[in-house]
């Protein structure tokens, strides 16, 4: 089991009434907890567009300036393609597909109040096999 709070409180409580730590040394080992907390939330980065840019510069040997141009220039494509309704299939990575959400009753979550949602386009996205693939090989 995950050392969570209910265990930090526990181990406080324990050293606390044992003398072997004093207040301070319970908080210094505290905001240490809360580091590693937050130490091991940001080690799952997430890919931005910046890094996106970074990596095509070092990959073709480009500025950021011309990588930066080739994916704003990928990204529009994409955009105003599903914008019209169509499918992108890129092999080996995914489809994104527009699907059309007909209205139905739903309910304010804040209120609870009964009310009509309007039909919409809503963008899925299906993972290729291969990348599935590349993501479950470090699974294992």
């Amino acid at each position: 089991m995950p050392f969570n709070v209910i265990h930090w409180k526990a181990f406080l409580f324990t050293a606390h009434s044992s003398n072997c730590l004093t207040l301070l040394e319970n908080r210094l080992i505290y905001s240490e907890f809360i580091q590693l907390k937050l130490k091991k939330r940001t080690e799952i980065l997430t890919c931005t567009k910046s890094t996106l840019i970074e990596e095509i510069s070092n990959t073709f040997d480009q500025n950021p300036s011309q990588s930066k141009e080739v994916l704003e220039t990928l990204i529009e494509i994409i955009k105003s393609t599903l914008a019209s309704g169509e499918d992108i299939m890129i092999s080996g990575f995914g489809k994104f597909q527009v699907i059309e959400k007909t209205a139905r009753k739903g309910r304010n979550p804040a209120t609870g109040d009964a009310m009509m949602l309007e039909k919409r386009r809503v963008v899925t996205f299906k993972c290729a096999g291969k990348l599935k693939d590349k993501i479950n090989e470090n699974a294992k």
